[in-house]
């Protein structure tokens, strides 16, 4: 039987200070922390009307009411900045609910994380609510925005302005001077960063988040921590396991980041994953004859065609949206967001048949939302956050020349995709916050069941990842599902997927560890 809110603050108060500190640098917690660290817990929150997005969260009315005319409800809670100062300074994170419809039988509060790093929850959690609506029979729908993040102390580096005068910056240079101007466009928006957001940069990252989720389910009132994490929130996940194994209770991940991975190894991971994606859209588009819209015979053409698009670009740009010209590195990303999922597969092919005619306008709408361009100008605080994120989280700075040696290994592994991301390597270069790990350390012995779901032809979270997140978890503790599908994530795309993993989350029985859908 589900643990009440009541009980479950209780059993709460009596372990929260180990919970708080678990992690945090200290060797011992004073009375005066102690009762600190008792008063997190027991906040309570006071649930509102949601408002509008804020420009952060990436703007947008407020969220519709959910059917049956249930209203969305917001609130904040308030975390400690530094958990080795639980007496410090305090900041508080956004987070949204959806109320669950069988009050009597509710289970408890489902919390998801729909990746990023850098993307808001509050702002997802709407947006993704219809596929989700099985799950709030007997649950409440939560997400928020981690530290550093929307509504919760965004991370701010630099104004509308300047990032789109950085989203023009060459990605690929070719001579000293183009170099010289990525560098730059590096140092500024980190300085930016530091200028702006300095004193909070060293709590942003996954650690720490983490550590937040824990408090999060004591305040919310559950003995357990019921959890949804797709893409890095597979990652978040994970860690949230290492650190408190004991206290998981029905998770899923949903297009498994690899946490055995180094950043390089995991970029690389990614090159492959999106090369293999456009094999596969071409392969479709070829599939349908003479209706395909793209130049070639065979997938090979197609990919040197686009190659040399996005080459012509280089020395051209041609008007994207408005006033804006559509560059190559903006081609590419929009590019990139397009195969993300099968669905945008025909704009995709719509968006570089009418580039390859003069109008960039489709591959550049691609390219914002990439960005976090919103429809007025204005940016979210996803890049700046998703930077703050990866540069605290991993220990790898590297020099704009080091990232210059990779670009073969990255071209290798996608003549299309790798050089872009191979000189994205040198984005923590000038960061001033240390990082905190090469990898993380997700291992959770006692674990309950942890169900992983990974899709054979996911993009950007290989499927490969979705194993060794199996392994690292440890001996038991992983239910693996595989998907046999296109696109980023699968519970979305399969109805064998959402079956199995509603039937854990509401019944409590995890699939057969090996299933396979398609």
């Amino acid at each position: 039987m589900p643990m009440t809110s009541a009980a479950a603050r209780a059993a709460a108060a009596a372990t929260v200070t180990a919970v708080l500190l678990t992690g945090a640098g200290c060797s011992e917690a004073g009375s005066e922390d102690e009762g600190r660290a008792e008063d997190f817990a027991a906040q309570q929150l006071e649930w509102r009307p949601c408002p509008a997005p804020s420009e952060a969260q990436g703007n947008g009315p407020s969220p519709s009411p959910l059917p049956g005319g249930v209203r969305w409800e917001c609130s904040f809670m308030d975390v400690p900045l530094d958990y080795a100062e639980p007496d410090g300074e305090t900041i508080e994170l956004a987070l949204i609910r959806a109320p669950a419809r069988d009050t009597e039988n509710r289970i408890g509060s489902l919390v998801f994380n729909f990746g990023g790093p850098g993307a808001s929850g509050v702002h997802a959690l709407p947006s993704f609510a219809s596929e989700y609506d099985d799950l709030r029979s007997r649950y409440d729908l939560v997400s928020f925005d981690p530290r550093g993040v929307g509504r919760s102390v965004p991370v701010e580096c630099v104004d509308d302005r300047e990032l789109q005068r950085l989203a023009t910056i060459d990605p690929t240079p070719d001579d000293a001077a183009e170099e010289e101007a990525y560098l730059d466009g590096i140092e500024t928006f980190t300085d930016g960063c530091e200028a702006n957001s300095g004193d909070e940069l060293p709590y942003v990252g996954t650690l720490n988040a983490a550590r937040d989720l824990d408090l999060m389910r004591q305040v919310l009132g559950d003995g357990k921590l019921y959890y949804f994490g797709i893409s890095y929130g597979t990652e978040l996940g994970g860690v949230y396991a290492h650190l408190h194994p004991k206290n998981v209770g029905r998770a899923v991940f949903d297009a498994v980041v690899d946490p055995t991975q180094s950043t390089v190894q995991s970029a690389l991971g990614q090159v492959e994953g999106f090369q293999l994606a456009l094999e596969n859209f071409a392969e479709d588009c070829l599939a349908r004859g003479d209706d395909c819209r793209l130049p070639g015979s065979s997938v090979q053409e197609i990919e040197e065609w686009i190659i040399g698009f996005l080459g012509r670009l280089d020395e051209k740009p041609i008007p994207g949206l408005g006033e804006r010209m559509l560059t190559e590195g903006q081609a590419a990303n929009g590019i990139l967001q397009a195969l993300y999922s099968q669905e945008f597969w025909g704009l995709l092919e719509q968006g570089l048949d009418e580039a390859d005619g003069g109008d960039g306008a489709l591959l550049m709408t691609f390219s914002d939302a990439l960005n976090g361009r919103n429809e007025d100008g204005s940016y979210s605080n996803m890049q700046a956050a998703g930077t703050a994120i990866g540069c605290v989280d991993s220990k790898a700075r590297y020099t704009l020349d080091e990232a210059k040696a990779m670009v073969p290994e990255f071209r290798k592994a996608s003549p299309v995709f790798g050089e872009y991301l191979a000189w994205g390597q040198a984005s923590c270069v000038e960061w001033p916050v240390p990082g905190t790990w090469v990898h993380p350390d997700v291992s959770a012995p006692g674990a309950p069941p942890i169900v992983l779901v990974g899709n054979t032809g996911d993009p950007a979270t290989p499927y490969e990842g979705t194993r060794a997140m199996a392994r690292a978890l440890g001996e038991g503790v992983a239910a693996v599902v595989t998907y046999e599908g296109e696109g980023h994530g699968s519970y979305s795309s399969s109805p064998c997927v959402r079956e199995a993993v509603n039937t854990y989350l509401l019944e409590g029985r995890p699939p057969s560890d090996g299933t396979v859908c398609r």
